[in-house]
């Protein structure tokens, strides 16, 4: 109580009365002037929403009135309740304060500076201590304390932590305990309701088997957030999520489409999948502005709050994205009613298409000169461009998710990594050319020298990566897929192997054999791969090609079928290379075996002597990739008394050169798979 009166009834910034705002990721509630202070700041420091004339979730309001309730604002105005603060003339504004600079001041100390949160003991390693409270809010959120979980987010726990020995993040806890208030809380925050534990479960599948079925439906909502939201601004509906995750307004005139328009929407599909989703997220964050001005300005007293110094015309800057971006989201804001709409109808559409694994028709073009190292905003409206720019952040956007959250990864998933290869085939076609011809004229060599075993091998038209073949690939193999697979060169970056959405627009497959178009840098480590026949191959008894074992089978599996089984490979992959990064040596010769088992359940759905040429040297590849990834796994193994040290360094390297083989060996059988079956 404050002079008779509930705290809640008060601005927690300058106890005016009756405060008409709520900041949802603070969990304070604010004033009208306070409010005009709280937008400038931009949604990356406060997330500003109306109590009365915004639509609000049922469970979002009560997390918001929970944490207001239970004391949230005193975690950020921790060392404001010192009374020696006091003696020091720190203190909160009043309500006769001026708006700027008092109150402005105050408020960008709270929550830009943090300069009143609790402080903790400073540490060496930051790093731990973040991992330390990571691990605290993934115990916490189990429960229902609000506050305490808010406390440690905003000492730096991480929403998405995935806890290595749980293999869950705080939301699949949360899930599980039926904790719909912590959920929101950690989404807030940025927590993906669709990031998958160990096993691939979802927090959505923990709530459904735990039998919190309307928690399981709000993730789902919190899934859509961004399509919803942008959906509900042009037609006020929201989709249902039962029978369509998508609405698309059409507008009266849409078809009376200048071809500048047109153009601006073929560019906004040539888009690749982040730059896509930085698109849209800023597209949303100008929908909140709007929205919240059109609120703004019906609930004020215009004679003394409309001001220019009141008033957030545009997104305000945020520091964590480029100079560019930043003033392409400024941009947004010129944008007219018509020309704003025709760009959130493009996103929809175009959103839908993504998530459905659709490309774009032939007529459309796939190459529109579209450089990913400079984006301008001017090109996707009708009368402008409105590119993103490139730019990396955490695992926590809705888009990001959108696209798994409800099944296993899309063929359109496996496709899109053909695309992430594109910029480097050319370059691959070229050298495969120039060693084809150097492997003939070495095989001329060798028969006019006596004659050596000639290109009949295991590798067939690949002998050139045989023993004393001509000069090809180094044998760390070429850096095609670094975007997907990190070297870990320093060990300090992330190394999640999800086959991440790289491009919207797959290339045009090439009917042949795959052989002229994808790198094959198989080392050979034993005699029976040498002499023609790879360690997976002599375990299951195969004869050598050209040797008589049959007629060639032209059976393939279900596509369904090998996506799961590939799906299963990447996130034994993942857990390999989560074992890298935290330099956790230990794990993986045990990740190696989930890899190699996985991957013979994989081959297993092959006919043992494949008709198509690319489907055989595709599960070449898959079955000594995985071969050679034990083998390097088993040197992290602890040595001998007296044996050499092992260079963890250089091991990780050729660890990730096996994984990244794997993965692009499975790829190729789904593309292959998925094409036959097509035709």
């Amino acid at each position: 109580k404050i002079k008779g009166r509930n705290t809640l009834q008060l601005c927690f910034e300058c106890c005016i009365v009756y405060p008409g705002w709520t900041s949802i990721n603070r969990g304070v509630l604010i004033c009208d002037e306070c409010c005009s202070v709280h937008r400038s700041l931009g949604r990356h420091i406060s997330i500003v929403k109306h109590l009365r004339h915004s639509g609000w979730p049922p469970s979002l309001l009560q997390m918001v009135q929970t944490l207001a309730s239970n004391g949230a604002n005193s975690i950020w105005e921790h060392s404001l309740l010192d009374p020696a603060q006091v003696q020091s003339g720190r203190r909160k504004p009043n309500p006769q304060d001026k708006v700027h600079p008092t109150k402005s001041e105050f408020i960008r100390a709270k929550y830009q500076m943090l300069a009143f949160v609790h402080k903790l003991p400073c540490r060496d390693d930051d790093g731990v201590t973040t991992k330390d409270l990571s691990k605290q809010l993934h115990s916490s959120v189990r429960t229902g304390s609000l506050e305490t979980c808010l406390r440690l987010l905003s000492l730096g726990a991480q929403a998405n932590f995935f806890h290595p020995e749980k293999g869950t993040t705080p939301l699949h806890v949360a899930a599980k305990a039926g904790q719909i208030l912590q959920a929101e809380l950690l989404v807030v925050y940025g927590a993906d309701p669709g990031s998958p534990d160990i096993n691939g479960r979802t927090p959505m599948d923990y709530a459904r088997q735990a039998g919190h079925i309307e928690l399981a439906e709000r993730l789902v909502e919190c899934q859509y957030e961004l399509t919803d939201r942008l959906a509900f601004y042009l037609c006020g509906r929201r989709p249902d999520h039962k029978n369509g995750h998508y609405i698309i307004p059409q507008m009266a005139d849409s078809l009376d489409l200048s071809e500048l328009a047109k153009a601006a929407k073929k560019k906004l599909q040539a888009l690749n999948n982040r730059l896509f989703e930085e698109l849209a997220m800023d597209v949303y964050d100008e929908v909140d502005r709007r929205e919240n001005d059109a609120v703004w300005l019906t609930t004020q007293n215009h004679s003394t709050l409309v001001t220019e110094r009141s008033a957030v015309p545009f997104l305000p800057v945020n520091p964590e994205y480029s100079a560019t971006r930043n003033q392409g989201r400024q941009k947004l804001a010129r944008f007219n009613a018509r020309e704003f709409a025709t760009l959130i109808i493009d996103i929809l559409s175009d959103a839908k298409r993504r998530q459905q694994g659709k490309g774009l028709s032939p007529t459309d073009p796939l190459d529109l000169g579209i450089d990913d190292d400079q984006h301008d905003y001017d090109s996707v409206a009708s009368d402008e461009d409105t590119d993103s720019e490139l730019t990396t952040q955490n695992n926590n956007n809705t888009m990001d998710s959108s696209d798994l959250s409800d099944g296993p990864i899309t063929l359109q998933e496996y496709l899109e990594v053909k695309k992430a290869l594109a910029s480097s085939e050319a370059k691959v076609q070229q050298l495969m050319k120039v060693n084809n011809n150097l492997s003939e004229e070495l095989r001329r060599l060798q028969k006019e020298v006596g004659g050596v075993r000639g290109p009949t091998g295991a590798f067939g038209a690949f002998s050139m990566y045989e023993p004393g073949a001509a000069p090809g690939p180094t044998a760390h193999g070429p850096p095609v897929l670094d975007s997907l697979v990190p070297r870990l060169q320093p060990l300090n970056t992330a190394s999640s192997f999800s086959f991440k959405r790289s491009s919207c627009v797959p290339k045009p497959e090439k009917h042949g054999s795959g052989t002229d178009s994808d790198y094959d840098n198989t080392q050979l480590y034993d005699a029976s791969v040498s002499m023609g026949r790879s360690s997976e191959e002599e375990g299951r008894g195969e004869p050598e090609e050209g040797g008589e074992g049959g007629e060639p089978d032209p059976t393939l599996p279900c596509t369904e079928d090998v996506i799961l089984k590939t799906e299963q490979v990447t996130k034994n992959i993942q857990e390999l290379l989560r074992a890298a990064q935290e330099f956790k040596h230990d794990s993986f010769v045990p990740c190696s075996e989930k890899i190699h088992s996985a991957v013979t359940e994989m081959a297993s759905l092959f006919p043992k002597r494949p008709a198509l040429d690319a489907v055989h040297c595709s599960l070449r590849l898959l079955a000594s990739s995985a071969s050679r990834l034990q083998v390097e796994c088993r040197k992290a193994a602890p040595s001998e008394p007296g044996a050499p040290a092992v260079d963890y360094q250089l091991l990780t390297q050729q660890v990730i050169q096996c994984a990244y083989d794997i993965a692009k060996a499975a790829k190729q059988l789904v593309t292959i798979t998925t094409r036959e079956k097509k035709q």
